[in-house]
């Protein structure tokens, strides 16, 4: 059972140590995360992910997810360009399993993530 505490305040939640995001195509750009809670049978993770501005491809193939956006801004599209959203604070996106694109960090991002495999 989770302490439903885990999530009452987003902003303050220490993530893990910024390392190279593996999918970026802007040179430096870094990424951290820090799962709050997982599913018994792994197919649910919840927690909470930040990045530098940058670009970065992202391949939903094998999870879906439903992205919270804390703070900061970005911009998320379809690989082939189309469907261009800008994203900030209190935004919710739903990206659905087998959705693949690319996002744009403008303004370092960090946000609340749910992947569901």
């Amino acid at each position: 059972m989770i302490d439903l505490s885990t999530y009452k305040d987003l902003n303050t939640i220490e993530v893990n140590e910024f390392k190279p995001k593996p999918t970026t195509l802007t040179v430096g750009q870094k990424e951290a995360a820090r799962q709050l809670w997982a599913s018994d049978d792994g197919t649910t993770k919840i927690g909470v992910w930040e990045c530098t501005p940058g670009e970065f491809t992202a391949d939903r193939t094998s999870a879906g997810e439903y992205c919270h956006i804390i703070s900061g801004s970005a911009s998320v599209k379809n690989t082939d360009g189309s469907n261009i959203r800008d994203l900030g604070p209190g935004d919710l996106l739903v990206l659905p399993i087998g959705w693949k694109g690319h996002w744009t960090i403008h303004e370092h991002v960090r946000k609340l993530y749910i992947l569901q495999s």
